[in-house]
């Protein structure tokens, strides 16, 4: 499929997959092999070997992720962290600075605190909505900016846009992680993100069965992070790869569906007496909410919010819904909810983020009924 002008479902079920098809088979097949015989006369660059994320399984996954974000190419990864890690890494020596716009998925900001100091990097976190922050943490050796399109778990959307011109006027490899919005309600490149990153783990696969992530980019840029990925081994499993180009071609249905229950679940908490405050840039309360609408095709499948009555509140009310499972993760079919403070963003230490208290609740729609959820949550509501 090479029609740029084709509907994003369009591409989701078509762009990337290879016509004539393999041997007739409409889906692509699993490369289970780790090994590829070299045609005569071919150079390393050629070689096909399962760590270095060239197995034609793989490949056929880079060209899928790379059409959906609209980059020149692509690279899956081991995890979600493997795809941040490679990406840093990629770009980050001994001796550099890095700016971070404030709260980010926990992995991300333990990664930080826990290692940067040992690979020799420096960083300072600023407000993604801060341009004068941005500028205050500039230093000779900054060399890149990192930034989540929608803030995890906080749920807030910084001046995107605005960030990407600043790396390019500043000479800064810009990096974006967009889980939370994907390439369906965002395209990070499209406002000039060098690097955009996934936990494919979560909505791109979106069936809650395996582990993967991606990072998309210009042919030189994911050169040097497929680099790294090759001498750390974070490449992507063939298996694994298969089962997440399959999922990617539900993903604009999943997606879609996914941010009409979120919206219809945050607008009833926030009329609810028993609720303090719900965060979902949906919202028009919502501090982020113009410029959410001006940079997005829809507003996400999660909100966090606070039930009145603090940490006890917040934890009972978990205990008494009935249909999303307790668990640390989002982008699924099924709808999850969890207390971050006591799971995905415990231990944070110097970069714990203000503001992720007990009670804070983050929710992560599925597509059940959105009619089900709210049911569901106004009879826990009641209890």
């Amino acid at each position: 499929m090479s029609d740029e002008r084709a509907r994003f479902e369009t591409l989701a079920v078509h762009g990337g997959e290879p016509r004539p098809a393999e041997d007739g088979s409409v889906i692509f097949p699993i490369y289970q092999g780790t090994v590829f015989e070299s045609a005569p006369g071919s150079s390393v660059d050629d070689v096909r070997y399962i760590r270095l994320g060239t197995n034609p399984t793989q490949c056929h996954l880079h060209r899928r992720l790379a059409v959906l974000e609209g980059a020149e190419t692509a690279i899956a990864t081991a995890s979600g962290m493997a795809a941040i890690t490679g990406a840093l890494h990629s770009v980050l020596k001994t001796g550099d600075h890095l700016i971070a716009g404030g709260t980010f998925y926990g992995g991300t900001s333990r990664f930080l605190a826990e290692h940067a100091e040992r690979l020799g990097w420096t960083f300072d976190l600023v407000d993604p909505a801060d341009e004068a922050a941005w500028e205050k943490a500039l230093r000779p050796d900054t060399k890149a900016f990192l930034v989540e399109s929608i803030t995890n778990p906080l749920v807030r959307v910084g001046a995107l846009a605005e960030a990407a011109r600043f790396a390019h006027r500043h000479g800064l490899v810009s990096i974006i992680d967009n889980t939370f919005a994907t390439p369906v309600n965002f395209r990070p490149h499209e406002v000039g993100f060098d690097l955009v990153c996934h936990s494919a783990t979560k909505a791109l696969n979106g069936h809650s069965d395996i582990a993967a992530g991606a990072v998309t980019g210009s042919r030189d840029l994911i050169g040097e992070v497929a680099a790294v990925l090759g001498a750390y081994g974070g490449s992507l499993d063939p298996h694994a790869a298969f089962l997440l180009a399959r999922g990617l071609k539900t993903l604009a249905l999943r997606v879609r569906a996914q941010n009409n229950n979120a919206l219809a679940l945050a607008r009833f908490l926030d009329s609810h007496e028993k609720i303090a405050h719900v965060s979902h840039p949906g919202l028009a309360s919502h501090p982020d909410h113009e410029r959410a609408a001006a940079l997005f095709d829809g507003f996400g499948s999660v909100l966090s919010f606070r039930p009145a009555g603090g940490a006890s509140a917040a934890e009972a009310l978990i205990k008494s819904l009935r249909l999303p499972y307790d668990a640390s993760s989002l982008g699924g079919v099924e709808s999850l909810v969890t207390r971050p403070a006591v799971g995905s963003h415990t231990r944070l230490g110097a970069v714990e983020a203000e503001g992720i208290g007990e009670d804070l609740i983050r929710f992560s729609a599925g597509i059940e009924a959105s009619e089900d959820l709210i049911a569901d949550f106004a009879q826990a509501l009641e209890g």
